[in-house]
């Protein structure tokens, strides 16, 4: 429960009892591009187009999504891994719809941890390294990515709860 209270309250949300709900961010095929998919251009070669669809809230300003761009490797259990790279966000001339990019992805680096050469390597998702990338959520408009070939898209949306005050005596 602390680093969930730390991690929010860096951005911004005084919470107690916050949720939070993972995804996966979807490839889009031409069958299911809708009219504000026509602002988006198709990806570039050796690129892929993310789109996450979030569904209508009560309040949208409640929520907030954290976009997370990695890849699944094999390496060591001990040492944390991390991937150079960034994501950046610009509008689409003429639309105003904002769109992200991460041009590419690497070199990985991680931390030092001596470990036996002949450990077994596990899969892990490896993430760009910095800080989390929050988008404001609005359920009117997708959030598209793009990112290289081999890359993943994941999402996690951010809701706010409410600090209830500390009894009194």
């Amino acid at each position: 429960m602390f680093k969930t209270f730390a991690a929010i309250a860096t951005f911004g949300f005084v919470l107690m009892g916050a949720s939070i709900e993972t995804g996966h961010a979807q490839q889009v095929n031409k069958a299911e591009l809708d009219a504000n998919m026509k602002a988006f251009q198709p990806p570039a070669e050796g690129m892929v187009r993310y789109v996450i669809h979030l569904p209508p809230q009560a309040d949208d300003s409640a929520f907030q999504v954290e976009l997370i761009v990695g890849k699944t490797v094999q390496v060591d259990e001990v040492n944390r891994y991390f991937f150079a790279g960034k994501i950046v966000e610009s509008n689409i001339e003429g639309w105003g719809f904002p769109r992200y990019d991460v041009a590419q992805l690497g070199p990985m680096a991680g931390t030092r941890v001596g470990v036996d050469p002949d450990a077994p390597k596990v899969d892990r998702f490896v993430t760009l390294g910095g800080e989390p990338y929050m988008v404001r959520y609005n359920s009117r408009l997708p959030i598209v990515v793009y990112v290289p070939t081999g890359t993943e898209v994941r999402y996690r949306v951010w809701t706010a709860g409410y600090l209830q005050p500390a009894p009194q005596g």
